[in-house]
């Protein structure tokens, strides 16, 4: 599911959606998911950690860190939809500027999510 469905699930409305994962999630997309910690998203919710994975099961079925990485992965997949065919632009590249250190585990993580592989995507 990408980021854009789980927010709907939620509800992204202000009011249906818990102060604590408002601020976290608030949070993590203003810094693109990169280079945050748990406890960096916690803190920035008032929160601790297990309070803040709680809450992330509870109302989007999925870890801080699942979530953090889906909002690289929906970064990283913007990248290669504007990227003009030829000049240069590589997946491993885009994997690595989004935090991917493992450019065939990014690739995974894109055919889970937008169902064919990151290089399809680039050469459209």
């Amino acid at each position: 599911m990408t980021v854009a469905n789980r927010r709907r699930a939620a509800g992204s409305g202000g009011s249906r959606r818990p102060g604590t994962l408002a601020r976290a999630t608030a949070y993590i997309d203003a810094r693109h998911g990169l280079g945050l910690t748990i406890d960096d998203v916690a803190g920035a919710a008032g929160v601790t950690c297990r309070a803040l994975q709680l809450t992330f099961r509870r109302h989007l079925g999925l870890t801080p860190t699942a979530y953090m990485r889906q909002v690289r992965l929906a970064r990283a997949h913007r990248e290669l939809e504007q990227a003009v065919p030829g000049d240069g632009t590589t997946v491993t590249r885009i994997a690595l500027d989004w935090g991917f250190a493992s450019p065939s585990r990014f690739a995974a993580y894109y055919r889970s999510t937008y169902g064919r592989p990151p290089h399809e995507t680039l050469r459209s």
